[in-house]
């Protein structure tokens, strides 16, 4: 009697153990659902589900499965994407211009601009970041900054990662006409939020510089790298970066800080304050050096 008890029951057992039927879900609640997945919005189609549980928690497993099904399909749509993209695509970044121009009593100029960019692979992240900047004051130069930096990282998983850095430099105002360094280490990813975002590196380097007073040094450094990233609103946002490389002869700090506030679209405002500090410069330069900037950015 048992057995012919369970072979009855079998195909609803079966049933309320297949995927949550969508048809449970109450018209009105199953059409603001549909229109925020159609929309793509992570942020709205939370707030839908949310209050679409609440209006409806005996359809709670069909709506679930419904955003998961979405979660899925975007997930392995984006996959799909990456493997099949080229190299030139799926970079991201900034572009940023700010400058200034004064005639009159005073001739000055003054003209920054960087390009930072970032391709997200399934394994691997490329970074490029390119720098210039330049001003002068009745004719004659009182500041020329060059950089250009390089970073593949290898994901070890979601949160760690190994790297190389490979970074040219060039600032005869801070005592040096070239400098090359090279770096590989590990990094980690101690935080990553939708708002607060906050990365480590550490790792050997080696640095080759060709100062001003034509003493050329190279030797082994330790470098770490920290970057910290905040969004205080959905339109204002606060970058930390800090950089170190310590070494035998002259070692280097350098801080960014940077305040974004979005205008329009890809377009925002930024206000950066750049502190660099080398421990031992040539005769008559200065340890420390700052910049203050305020750029229009362009987010593509």
């Amino acid at each position: 009697m048992r057995f012919l008890f369970l072979l009855a029951a079998a195909p609803f057992l079966l049933a309320n153990t297949g995927d949550p039927d969508p048809a449970l879900i109450p018209p009105a609640v199953k059409a603001m659902l549909d229109a925020a997945v159609a929309s793509g919005n992570e942020n709205d189609i939370s707030t839908i589900v949310r209050y679409a549980l609440n209006a409806s928690p005996e359809a709670a497993d069909a709506i679930n499965a419904v955003v998961e099904a979405w979660r899925d399909e975007k997930s392995a749509s984006k996959t799909r994407t990456v493997r099949e993209a080229g190299v030139f695509d799926l970079w991201r970044g900034r572009a940023e211009l700010g400058g200034y121009a004064t005639t009159g009593n005073t001739d000055n100029l003054g003209v920054t601009a960087i390009i930072d960019l970032t391709r997200e692979g399934l394994q691997w992240r490329h970074k490029v970041y390119l720098q210039a900047d330049y001003q002068e004051a009745s004719n004659v130069t009182n500041r020329e900054h060059y950089l250009a930096r390089y970073e593949p990282n290898y994901k070890l998983n979601a949160d760690i990662y190994v790297y190389g850095s490979a970074l040219y430099e060039s600032d005869k105002f801070l005592g040096y006409f070239n400098r090359y360094s090279g770096s590989a280490g590990a990094g980690y990813s101690v935080i990553r939020g939708r708002r607060v975002t906050l990365d480590l590196e550490l790792g050997p380097a080696f640095r080759h510089t060709e100062f001003t007073d034509d003493t050329i040094e190279s030797s082994l450094a330790a470098r770490g790298n920290v970057n910290f990233g905040w969004k205080l609103t959905n339109a204002i946002s606060l970058n930390q970066t800090t950089s170190a490389y310590l070494q035998e002869f002259n070692s280097t700090v350098s801080s960014v800080t940077g305040l974004n506030a979005r205008l329009l679209g890809p377009l925002s405002a930024q206000m950066s304050y750049t502190v660099q500090y080398e421990s031992q410069p040539p005769a008559g330069r200065r340890t420390t050096d700052t910049t203050t900037r305020a750029s229009l950015v362009y987010s593509f």
